[in-house]
């Protein structure tokens, strides 16, 4: 009853204040998206049929969803180092000696890398044609209220639940700490790292929340500068298999490549979420619509381009590491697969010298018996710094790789806004939080909103079991909505035909990337060969459950909201407010039920 008692005061006190009425004003060209007649060929003000009247998602129209903040100042340049910031990370620099001990051959190894690439894709010509069908940002919580608009606000909810929730980002936090640590000769302490990583969050908050294009330029520099690094690798990779280093065979991996492959289906299965993972990042631009420039031009080039440079720079990095190294060094390497490509072809001072590179970029690699890697990740930067003072060594690992903060932080401040905006009852009022407080032109209310659970997770939980398991719940729920994203590509396909989409994704493609998903979806629950999931000595399917749990509470959440109220003889209905910074966002006021 007190949750009920906070919703009615809540509502009732916005139902007192006085709406100000929201003011159409004439757009800049740049803020106006493209009409029928132009070469996107989409409409914004109308449905283009009377059967399209109902596919606008939430309450606000798409020039109230887009007014506000900076506008749009996001050409495709900064879209693609978006994409390209999110997707390159650790992943790639550590997962594939993990990949190849599961599937146990080079050459199924880079198969898996190639099938990581074919679903990438496939994912994101979805998101494409969903995202060009309503470019405006929120990204799944856009698509999933098109396609499920009954029960009102049922999806909005419950992927709200998962956003603000789970939507943090601790452990690249106290990764980059770890390593800073490291590359300074200093042990990385439980709470040394916790110091750091806190610090990270907060200067992370100020950079995006009161420096909005000097946040922009920052990704942009991070996600050139990794990008150069992989280009470095592959030239290297190049070097090395021309003959011009003091690698003696660089092409013996690359014969009988398959030899030693494994028969484990579960095998393959845990390998390829590591491979997913590492792809992942290429939606981060649909989180962001309304900050684009021509929301559908650019969509369409920043999304293939910024996932195919990296899907390259992917394919091409794994041949140079199995170019420089033995596949048993590779296998059983006491460094992450980059450091040891370092030292094989440039020495010891390599090595350390990517352990500061790896500490600007660090994202989630996996989500099944990932604890495992970055333990051996962890363990191996100790033996570096053993080498160099005398036996002090690294505690356990308290993080899994995740996506740096700059990129993760700039897409969920939106995606909370979004949330705000759309009438979510959230404490204190959503004015507060659906603003772009205080410069006017940036959400830092949404920052502040990622930023709590992040501060919670970065001190709360004892790192050895609780920290990588409520990492390891985050995943779960993100595997359902992307089940119900596509099913609700489908649902629209099915029932609005003649609806306007600027892209069409071929369906054959959305029927491999669903399998996909029912797989994810599944495949936490097969019980592992030894029966010990990542977080011993809880079960390893409890991640999976707790994940739901998180995903029901939404329900729950929603029924206190739009149920439970009737059954007391009240009901909540919108209205639109502006705010002083041109936002525009839903209200929802108590009004006695007739």
């Amino acid at each position: 009853m007190s949750l009920l008692r906070f919703f009615l005061l809540s509502r009732r006190e916005d139902q007192v204040a006085t709406p100000s009425n929201v003011v159409e004003e004439e757009r800049d060209n740049d803020e106006k998206l493209p009409t029928k007649d132009s070469d996107d060929v989409v409409s914004i003000k109308g449905p283009v049929h009377d059967d399209n009247s109902d596919l606008n998602p939430g309450e606000l129209t798409f020039e109230e969803d887009a007014a506000g903040g900076m506008g749009r100042h996001l050409g495709v340049f900064s879209c693609t180092m978006l994409i390209i910031g999110r997707v390159i990370g650790t992943g790639i620099f550590s997962t594939p000696s993990s990949i190849l001990n599961s599937v146990g051959s080079v050459g199924a190894s880079l198969m898996l890398w190639v099938l990581g690439f074919v679903l990438s894709f496939c994912g994101l010509f979805i998101w494409l044609e969903l995202g060009t069908m309503f470019p405006r940002s929120g990204g799944e919580k856009v698509y999933l209220e098109a396609a499920y608009p009954r029960p009102k606000y049922l999806s909005t909810v419950v992927f709200a639940a998962n956003a603000i929730l789970l939507g943090f980002t601790a452990s690249g936090c106290i990764a980059f700490a770890s390593n800073i640590l490291i590359s300074a000769g200093k042990e990385a302490t439980q709470w040394s790292s916790r110091g750091i990583a806190l610090g990270v969050i907060v200067f992370v908050t100020i950079l995006h929340g009161l420096t909005p294009r000097l946040g922009v330029i920052v990704m942009n520099l991070l996600s050139i500068f990794k990008t150069f690094i992989l280009l470095f690798i592959v030239v290297t990779g190049w070097v090395v298999l021309s003959g011009h280093t003091s690698i003696k065979d660089p092409h013996a991996n690359f014969r009988n490549a398959f030899a030693g492959s494994s028969h484990s289906g579960y095998d393959y299965a845990t390998a390829m979420f590591k491979v997913l993972f590492s792809y992942a990042g290429w939606l981060n631009v649909n989180y962001v619509m309304n900050n684009v420039r021509d929301p559908i031009r650019t969509l369409k080039i920043a999304g293939p381009l910024g996932l195919g440079i990296c899907t390259i720079f992917y394919l091409l990095a794994n041949v140079a590491y199995f170019a420089a190294s033995t596949k048993e060094e590779i296998a059983n390497s006491g460094v992450t697969v980059a450091s040891l490509f370092f030292g094989k072809v440039f020495g010891t001072q390599a090595q350390r010298a990517l352990t500061v590179f790896v500490a600007l970029r660090v994202r989630r690699i996996n989500r099944s018996h990932k604890i495992e890697l970055i333990d051996r990740m962890f363990f191996d930067l100790s033996h570096i710094q053993k080498r160099r003072h005398g036996g002090t060594s690294l505690p356990p690992s308290i993080a899994i790789v995740y996506s740096h903060p700059c990129a993760k932080a700039f897409a969920a401040a939106r995606i909370n806004q979004e949330l705000a905006k759309e009438g979510i009852p959230l404490p204190f009022g959503n004015r507060f939080w659906a603003s772009n407080w205080p410069t006017g032109k940036t959400p830092l209310p949404g920052l502040i909103i990622h930023i709590i659970p992040t501060i919670i997770i970065i001190l709360g939980p004892p790192p050895a079991v609780a920290y990588p398991f409520i990492l390891d719940v985050e995943g779960y729920p993100g595997q359902i909505i992307n089940f119900f994203v596509v099913i609700g590509l489908f649902w629209l396909r099915w029932h609005k035909p003649h609806a306007v989409r600027p892209f069409k994704v071929w369906l054959p493609l959305a029927v491999l990337f669903l399998a996909a998903a029912i797989f994810l979806l599944v495949a936490p629950f097969l019980r592992p060969p030894n029966g010990i999931g990542d977080t011993p000595p809880l079960p390893y399917y409890l991640y999976c459950i707790v994940g739901i749990g998180v995903m029901l509470f939404g329900v729950f959440y929603w029924a206190m909201w739009r149920v439970v109220p009737r059954w007391f003889g009240y009901k909540f209905v919108p209205r639109k407010d502006t705010l002083a910074d041109g936002t525009v966002l839903t209200l929802f006021s108590s009004q006695k039920i007739e």
